[in-house]
């Protein structure tokens, strides 16, 4: 039935059509940019795929951020990440040969010039993201959906904590407004942290949302309503054709349009691949566990520092995530990795006795790239064809703006947010 309706609005000449692959927050996000915009919408997506970060992160917000992964600090720790095959960072050794070039470009994104690059474009994007989300929800009448509680994050290294102030410096000059706490005043704001915690910082603009999984099946279920059409299938092949492009599933449907979109996340390489661009896109497999309600006992969402992982307290339960893995898509799950979490929760929040078999347990694909920057802009060889993927850790923290910034370059505009520092064409040069 979907590809009979995409058919019947193609031959519309009152109406332009985007085909846009992948129904994740990204995705869906920028089906009502477009559909704002007069467009008509045709979401090309598989459906049930299992590791889809939209349906299984933490729920942040996470504007505040602006510090690319790539650093001198991820290096000094790399060793001792390395060392733990359960640690906050691990790459299976079947998979560090395919691995190699990502780390080469990563090494490189870590120069002080690249950094600093890097911060000023984080920065700028982080800067429209929940205004954007706002906006959108607010339209949507779907703003319940926002937890605006502020988020934590705290050390339990004393040394790391003494090396916060410069990383706080940067982000007071951004105007992010922060507050300082001690162990024992932090410990009032959040009476379940254990002694273990020295210090933290609570940065009251920062929220998280309700559940990922509730978000997207309202935003998507709201653009359905208004008037997207959806083709369930996962898109192979890509093709400029005299009008526009055509979009083939794997199943042998296609979709034709004026434009097409690839938000694909982890799965958007090879189509890239296809439209003349190399981009050097790999996956960071996180783990989490959701237990119920209260079961951790925090207010905040929290980052661990120096630990690799947050929790959050959904309205669906409390959930702890983290811990990057290098290891492809096709590699099975390691839950040892949870129950390795667990074990760091249980020191730092005394309280929390549960294990893994009282959770939900999941594993997900963050599609990264080594500058810690999304690829948003055209394609090499077809302006017609627009990237919005490899989001990292900020896939829905960034979606709405990213939306906001695909929609203006398909319709002509100038993007509120440059896209200079987004644009795929940045990996011709080696180094990222």
């Amino acid at each position: 039935m979907a590809s009979k309706v995409a058919t019947r609005r193609r031959l519309d000449p009152a109406r332009r059509r985007v085909a846009v692959i992948g129904a994740g927050f990204i995705g869906v996000a920028t089906a009502h940019a477009l559909l704002d915009r007069g467009y008509a919408v045709t979401l090309i997506d598989p459906g049930g795929e299992q590791g889809r970060p939209s349906e299984g992160n933490a729920g942040w917000i996470a504007h505040t951020d602006i510090m690319p992964l790539a650093s001198p600090k991820a290096w000094r720790h790399l060793p001792r990440w390395m060392a733990d095959p359960l640690g906050p960072l691990a790459i299976r050794p079947a998979y560090l040969p395919r691995l190699a070039p990502w780390l080469a470009r990563f090494m490189l994104a870590s120069r002080p010039s690249r950094i600093e690059a890097s911060i000023r474009a984080l920065r700028a994007i982080q800067a429209g993201a929940l205004p954007a989300w706002r906006q959108r929800l607010n339209a949507l009448g779907l703003a319940h959906h926002l937890r605006e509680r502020g988020t934590l994050t705290v050390w339990s290294d004393a040394r790391d904590f003494a090396e916060a102030p410069s990383m706080l410096d940067r982000q007071k000059r951004f105007g992010i407004p922060f507050e300082l706490f001690d162990g024992p005043g932090l410990r009032k704001l959040e009476p379940a942290l254990g002694e273990a915690i020295v210090g933290a910082v609570l940065y009251p603009g920062a929220c998280h949302v309700s559940d990922p999984r509730t978000l997207l099946e309202a935003l998507h279920g709201a653009a359905i309503q208004r008037g997207a059409s959806l083709v369930r299938g996962k898109a192979s092949r890509i093709t400029p054709t005299g009008q526009g492009i055509s979009v083939e599933t794997a199943s042998g449907e296609t979709v034709s349009a004026g434009h097409a979109v690839i938000a694909a996340g982890a799965w958007s390489r090879a189509l890239a691949w296809q439209c003349g661009d190399s981009i050097p896109l790999d996956t960071e497999r996180g783990y989490n566990a959701t237990f119920p309600a209260g079961a951790i006992g925090l207010r905040h969402p929290v980052l661990f520092e120096g630990h690799g992982f947050v929790t959050t307290p959904l309205d669906t339960g409390d959930r702890i995530g983290g811990a990057v893995e290098f290891a492809g898509l096709s590699a099975a799950p390691n839950f040892a990795r949870v129950d390795a979490l667990l074990g760091k929760l249980r020191l730092l929040v005394p309280g929390f006795k549960a294990t893994a078999a009282d959770g939900r347990l999941w594993m997900g694909f963050r599609p990264s790239l080594p500058d810690s920057l999304p690829v948003i802009g055209p394609s090499r060889n077809n302006g017609r064809i627009v990237y919005a993927f490899g989001h990292g850790h900020y896939g829905l923290t960034q979606a709405a703006i990213t939306a906001e910034m695909v929609a203006s370059l398909i319709a002509g505009g100038r993007p509120a947010v440059p896209p200079e520092p987004f644009r795929a064409s940045r990996f011709r040069v080696f180094g990222g």
